[in-house]
Parts: C-alpha cells; sequence; structure tokens
C-alpha cells in the first residue's frame, strides 16, 4: 500500500509540474484536481480500461477448461481468491494481471499464448501473473497505465501550447516555453516511474511462480518462446502505456536503444535467476 500511495503522489506531482508548466497557477490547480480524480477513478476501474482496450472477453470453465483449471489451482496453492479469467484476441503469446486487490482481481492471456506454449509453459506464465497478485503488483501497474496514457495526452497539449505561444507575446512565449520543457521531460518522467515499478517486481513475480509450481524450467522456456516472438511481432493494440503490465514487454522487437528505457529487466537477467532458483529448489 506504501509503494501505490508513493506512486499516486509522484504522479501527482508529475501532473502539478506539467499544469504549472502549462498555464501557470490556474493550470496546476486544473491539473491537481484532474489528477486526484484519475486517482480515484484509476484505483477502482483501470483494470475495466486496461481489459477493454485489449478487447479481453471472460472465460469461463467451459470455454477455456484448460486456461481456466489451470489459474484455480494456482490459486488454490497460493492461498488467493479466484481471479476472474480472461483472453485477449491477438495472436502473439502474452499475458498480464490487473486489479485493485486479490479479491478483485484479473488474470488475462492472448489466443497466441494458449496456442504457442504447452500446459506446462503456460502455468508457469500464469504463476508468475498470480504472484503480481500476491504482491499487490496489479493496482501499481493498472493506475501507472492510467496515468502514463494522461500524460501523453497532457504531452500533446503542452505540445499545441507552445506552437500557439510561439505566435504570441512574451508571456505567452515563456508559457510556451515551459510547454516544450514539458514536452521533453514527461516522457521521460513517466517511463522513470514505469521502470522503477516494473524492474524489480519483474524479478519477484517469476520468483514467486518458480516457487509456486516448483517448477522454474516452465517459466523459463516459456519467457524465452515469448521473447522470440515478441521481437518479431507486435501486439495489434499494445501502447507504451500499457507495456509495463505484461510478462514480457511487447516492444521487445524496437532495438538495443530501447533496453535503455525498458520498463522489464532483460529476458536474459531474468532467466539466469530462476536457473540459480532451479538449482536451490
Amino acid at each position: 500500500m506504501i509503494r501505490t500511495i508513493i506512486l499516486m503522489v509522484a504522479l501527482m506531482l508529475v501532473f502539478m509540474f506539467v499544469g504549472n508548466a502549462i498555464a501557470g497557477e490556474q493550470g496546476m490547480m486544473i491539473a491537481f484536481l484532474m489528477a486526484c480524480a484519475m486517482n480515484f477513478f484509476s484505483y477502482f476501474f483501470s483494470d475495466k480500461m486496461v481489459l477493454k482496450h485489449y478487447k479481453a472477453t471472460e472465460a469461463t470453465p467451459q470455454s477455456a477448461p484448460m486456461l481456466y483449471s489451470i489459474v484455480a489451482r494456482l490459486s488454490k496453492t497460493a492461498g488467493l481468491p479466484m481471479p476472474k479469467v480472461y483472453i485477449i484476441p491477438d495472436p502473439v503469446p502474452n499475458a498480464f494481471a490487473t486489479g485493485r486487490n486479490p479479491s478483485h482481481a484479473a488474470v488475462a492471456a492472448t489466443q497466441g499464448l494458449l496456442k504457442t506454449l504447452s500446459e506446462q509453459e503456460i502455468e508457469g506464465v500464469l504463476a508468475h501473473e498470480m504472484s503480481h497478485v500476491k504482491h499487490y503488483d496489479i493496482l501499481i501497474g493498472s493506475i501507472a497505465a492510467v496515468f502514463a496514457g494522461a500524460i501523453a495526452m497532457l504531452a500533446n497539449m503542452a505540445r499545441f501550447n507552445a506552437v500557439a505561444g510561439s505566435h504570441s507575446s512574451s508571456n505567452r512565449r515563456q508559457s510556451g516555453l515551459g510547454g516544450i520543457i514539458a514536452i521533453v521531460l514527461m516522457p521521460i518522467a513517466a517511463t522513470i516511474i514505469q521502470m522503477s515499478i516494473s524492474r524489480t517486481r519483474e524479478y519477484k513475480a517469476d520468483e514467486g511462480a518458480a516457487r509456486l509450481t516448483r517448477h522454474p524450467e516452465w517459466l523459463m522456456s516459456a519467457l524465452a518462446k515469448l521473447e522470440d516472438y515478441a521481437k518479431n511481432y507486435r501486439m495489434q493494440k499494445a501502447t507504451s502505456q500499457t507495456a509495463h503490465m505484461f510478462i514480457i514487454n511487447p516492444f521487445s522487437g524496437l532495438g538495443n536503444l530501447s533496453g535503455l528505457f525498458s520498463t522489464h529487466p532483460s529476458t536474459k537477467d531474468r532467466l539466469a535467476r530462476l536457473e540459480e532458483l532451479k538449482r536451490e529448489i
């Protein structure tokens, strides 16, 4: 809960800085009110927004017996309530978990994941997501996704304000300069926030999955396959704002430069840690 509060405060400060850069004190106050409203909204509805964006449909024991039974088994083993299970209509294998707490959680897998991986590999992936649920990572990830999208929207507003200010008085030019600064800093701030909550939690979720299944090699095999697909294929509706939620960054194919600002640790490092856990377990 403390991490969630820190995240909300950090994102609120980013919003206020941008509001001040665009329209001074009045803009800062408007941004503050927007941030308060978004904190409330994202706490209760961010999971539904993300699932709707990816056109996820809820799975049942009848429509997806294998997927549903794996999640039910993992939930029982982990001592967690049964989350809702969703399938994303995308051929690229990937998965994420969302929700505000274990009692209001959802696990989503793409159709590609179900068709590409073996049942054991799927269990390794879903154990990773259930570990996120257990550690309350899902709320942080969902809130960050909503705010990252809003920050992108504000960046566009700042860009428009900067262009308009360039044809106005000196005061407006100063506001436009602030907007230009905001345009440069906002994406960096959003990325840093996403990185700070994502890289460490991915390692912890990998470890949690390994201990939950007692078979780290299942997740290792799955990660290698998912990374290979992500480097060659792009998810249809993937966005940079929600990339941190997935078990593998859907933008892995952008090249080495993207690794500098990646929300995920390298798959190579994750596999090395899992190999150590395999020997331990």
